[in-house]
């Protein structure tokens, strides 16, 4: 069948989403269908054979919670189409209209295209473009990561007055949108149980509807390294510690507390170069310098060296619809501490033999299953061996390319 793969922000270093593009749509297509892709900047990298549709966007917003204030590229001339005025004039206010104005300029290139998918499959955009395709009796599903409502929950907590309350209750303003049109699609994936869960309570979507295909692990480039020798007492985490759900702080206070019984050492993955982060302010605050290095964005193969390198991979997070950091370092043979939070169970396992699970935001829990870790090293070798185990069994993207094709013949 012929496919068309839409993502508002597919660069694979722009979160879950960029690398569920990737591996997706190369598996789809080697089951023997034709995939496009049609994506907004950060543009993403392909497998050859797939055609990929360059979206334009002002980008106005240099990840989707950071608004430049001044973006380069930006000329007056390009302001003169309703779609790009728009764009910018609504990031004046605060809003956030990426997920809306990709919907709908992918909706004009589908009219301009002189031929018909069979399927759209949205990447968590739900923007009103998805109903004017379905118009076009195209089917359109959609998988959802996790609800977005969840991360405004999260921002409107951390609001310290009453003035950042609103700044944030306008910019998550699209999750209305995108509750709309998710209750009209034909089909909506999830990524896990938790994940479908949450994707109900937030936007009402009948069960009918949802269907849960769990992601994959690369195992061919996420594997232990042979010759990288393990440095004692090492942590590992990857995530954005600019996300404050990603549980960096509960992390440095579980260090802290283990400070004076074992001098360990934490790596952070980010996205980010260090100078931009909030996190090594909270290092500072905590006494942690000389025990934490950053190492801002990494290839795949850096990031596989790095897991190979450490002893134990650690995910704080508060709430995960999937979870690839643990996922990823399971892969690579590396034991796994991470918290109950939404779908961590679901892919370390509730048995406690790929890692230990521990409460959310609780560092004492941390502490004491960090220091049970480092202090066991046949534990360790005997969980690395079982994750890797468990991603090979359960998640893999041939498999989930197969389910998602049973979703598109069940719409079809």
């Amino acid at each position: 069948m012929r496919i068309c793969l839409l993502c508002y922000r597919g660069d694979i270093y722009s979160g879950g989403q960029g690398v569920y593009l990737y591996y997706l749509s190369q598996e789809l297509q080697r089951l023997g269908h034709e995939v496009e892709v049609m994506a907004g900047p950060p543009y993403p990298n392909v497998a050859p054979g797939i055609r990929m549709h360059r979206l334009e966007s002002l980008r106005l917003y240099d990840s989707p919670y950071e608004k430049v204030n001044k973006s380069p590229s930006l000329k007056l001339s390009s302001l003169f189409t309703p779609l790009n005025f728009y764009e910018w004039a609504t990031t004046q206010f605060g809003v956030f209209p990426e997920p809306f104005t990709f919907s709908i300029r992918a909706y004009q290139k589908l009219l301009k295209l002189n031929y018909k998918f069979d399927i759209v499959h949205d990447n968590q955009c739900l923007g009103y473009g998805l109903l004017l395709m379905k118009r076009r009796e195209t089917p359109v599903v959609a998988t959802i990561h996790h609800p977005i409502p969840i991360d405004r929950e999260a921002h409107l907590a951390q609001a310290r007055n009453l003035k950042e309350n609103l700044q944030r209750r306008i910019f998550y303003s699209f999750c209305t949108m995108q509750r709309i049109v998710a209750q009209r699609l034909d089909r909506v994936i999830n990524v896990s149980q938790a994940s479908a869960q949450e994707t109900q309570r937030a936007f009402n979507i009948p069960q009918s509807k949802l269907r849960v295909v769990y992601n994959g692990v690369d195992t061919e480039s996420f594997r232990n390294q042979d010759g990288v020798l393990k440095e004692p007492n090492s942590l590992i985490m990857v995530g954005s510690t600019e996300d404050r759900k990603k549980g960096i702080l509960y992390l440095l206070k579980a260090m802290q507390i283990l400070k004076d019984a074992v001098k360990v050492k934490l790596t952070i993955v980010d996205r980010k170069p260090p100078d931009t982060q909030y996190a090594p302010q909270l290092v500072k605050e905590h006494g942690l310098e000389d025990r934490v290095t950053f190492t801002g964005r990494l290839s795949v193969a850096e990031l596989a060296r790095c897991y190979s390198a450490a002893e134990i991979a650690v995910t704080p997070s508060l709430y995960e619809g999937f979870g690839f950091p643990p996922a990823e370092a399971m892969a690579c043979g590396l034991p796994v501490i991470t918290t109950r939070g939404g779908a961590l169970p679901e892919v370390v396992g509730e048995d406690s033999e790929a890692g230990i699970l521990v409460p959310p935001a609780d560092p004492l829990s941390l502490a004491a299953a960090i220091k049970q870790l480092l202090a066991d090293e046949p534990l360790r070798r005997k969980m690395g061996e079982a994750g890797r185990k468990r991603i090979e069994r359960l998640f893999t993207w041939q498999e989930a390319a197969k389910k998602t094709v049973e979703v598109y013949q069940e719409v079809l």
